[in-house]
């Protein structure tokens, strides 16, 4: 990923997981100008910060070397999704199910949904991401045997 910046990836993971900076610096055991900055397309964030944020916001820092493959941001529409009443339910409902915390909950769905508009080449609507869901929820209630 040359020269990619982080920053937008950074904001776009805590805002799509409904976090302000103050609690993940906070998980993180880093400043708020920290973040902000890095946020911001300034600082140059050590692979241990990094990994120390990527754990505040419930996933894993990821380093290689690859073929010209890029990380993608989180949609405009999935970060709408994860910041409705409809998401915030069914992460409740799935932290419940899972004994997992809710914040890894959420990260892993908010995850799912960007493979899934990638998987569908364009961009879901709200309608199609209510669907997807039900799917989940369904799936956790009543998983098949």
């Amino acid at each position: 990923m040359p020269n990619e910046p982080i920053g937008p990836r950074l904001r776009a993971l805590r805002q799509a997981s409904g976090r302000t900076v103050a609690s993940v610096a906070a998980d993180a055991g880093l400043s708020v100008p920290y973040i902000a900055n890095l946020e911001n397309g300034r600082g140059n964030p050590t692979t241990g910060a990094l990994d120390r944020l990527a754990t505040a916001l419930g996933t894993e820092l990821s380093i290689g070397f690859t073929s010209g493959a890029t990380a993608t941001d989180v949609p405009p529409g999935v970060v709408k999704l994860s910041r409705s009443r409809r998401f915030r339910t069914t992460v409740t409902a799935l932290t419940e199910k899972s004994g997992q915390q809710e914040q890894e909950v959420a990260a892993r769905l908010v995850s799912a949904c960007v493979l899934i508009g990638q998987a569908l080449g364009r961009e879901a609507g709200e309608h199609d991401w209510w669907r997807v869901l039900d799917a989940v929820l369904l799936m956790a209630e009543h998983p098949a045997h």
